[in-house]
């Protein structure tokens, strides 16, 4: 089966541009286009898209409002945030509303088409150089208002191993990076981590780095990361 896709932009000609780049592809279709927020929320409801594009600046109800109600619903769609801006304000708020990565609106096809299909699989498209950079840039203080550690309550029967595992996710290691700090296999901390976001109740990594820094259990520049 194809992956469905609903594009949400509010210039017509870049919602006809990724459609066309999508439409190309065999196992992808696009199922709508939306111009502003509420029309998104109404079409992601209606024709139950797997992934959702969805740009950060429309009108009515912004990207963000509308993420956060698209993806509070049950079977919620994949969201893939839209910027034109590297390190947006908009794009964090974003991925604590739900979102599973961000894509810059230049985005070769190529990257587009990927991220798609990663997504759809129920991973993030954060790669973990973009995760340390982006997470650290708000976390050490820049974001107005935000203080690490003054979030949520870290969740009770969280191991001393399950803890280690989430900050040595938040600082953007990958499997075999983490395996080697753990001593184990790559295979193994994918079942860790796997089982640590059901855990948790996490959609995916993404999630997992911003509650990692919200509990204090994560600092940007942390040892072994390179931004």
């Amino acid at each position: 089966m194809s992956l469905r896709v609903l594009v949400v932009d509010d210039q017509g000609v870049v919602r006809a541009g990724f459609a066309a780049v999508i439409d190309a592809e065999e196992d992808m279709a696009v199922v709508g286009e939306a111009g502003a927020g509420a029309e998104a929320v109404r079409l992601a409801g209606e024709l139950a898209p797997d992934v959702v594009l969805m740009d950060v600046r429309l009108p009515d109800l912004d990207g963000i409002a509308a993420t956060r109600i698209i993806t509070g619903r049950e079977n919620a769609p994949r969201v893939l945030v839209l910027t034109a801006f590297d390190l947006d304000a908009y794009v964090f708020e974003a991925l604590r509303a739900g979102a599973s990565g961000f894509l810059l609106k230049d985005v070769p096809a190529a990257e587009l088409l990927r991220a798609i299909r990663v997504v759809a699989a129920g991973e993030s498209v954060l790669t973990p150089a973009a995760t340390r950079r982006l997470i650290g840039h708000y976390a050490s203080g820049t974001r107005p208002g935000f203080r690490p550690g003054s979030g949520p309550r870290e969740p009770a029967g969280l191991t001393s191993r399950e803890r280690y595992v989430l900050t040595l996710v938040a600082s953007g290691l990958d499997d075999a990076e983490i395996a080697g700090q753990l001593g184990t296999t790559a295979g193994t901390v994918r079942s860790d981590v796997d089982a640590l976001l059901r855990k948790l109740g996490l959609r995916d990594r993404v999630q997992a780095t911003i509650l990692a820094y919200d509990l204090g259990l994560a600092r940007p520049n942390l040892p072994g990361t390179h931004i």
